[in-house]
């Protein structure tokens, strides 16, 4: 017997996933990248503050490229968890629960997340 329902349901192709949702998710993937993201921070801070050559390695490292955008892209994943965060805790208040307010406060946690790494990666680097 042929029957027109799909076997398997595939999360990207057979659903459409709103704005807010993949914001709220990302959250949560941001919080799982920085818990790991910390311990390159804490090696560069520990090889820095270990001696006066521990921080001119440390210096050295974090000048090449590779390290450089590992760093940007923390700062990216701090911001977008900072400010969603902030949306988040804006909504446990009510302020903008409705549905045009919660699609622009996740276009606004998109593009001030941008805007502040922008910003702080142009003093980085």
């Amino acid at each position: 017997m042929q029957t027109d329902r799909p076997v398997n349901l595939s999360l990207f192709k057979h659903f459409s996933w709103p704005l807010a949702a993949l914001v709220s998710i990302s959250h949560r993937i941001t919080g799982a990248i920085l818990f790991v993201g910390v311990g390159f921070g804490l090696y560069a801070l520990d090889m820095a503050l270990s001696s006066a050559a521990g921080f001119d390695a440390a210096a050295a490292m974090l000048a090449e490229p590779i390290p450089k955008l590992m760093m940007l892209a923390l700062l990216f994943v701090l911001t977008f968890h900072l400010v969603a965060g902030v949306k988040h805790l804006l909504l446990d208040v009510h302020i903008g629960d409705s549905l045009q307010g919660v699609k622009a406060g996740s276009i606004v946690v998109i593009v001030v997340s941008l805007a502040v790494t922008g910003a702080l990666g142009g003093l980085l680097w």
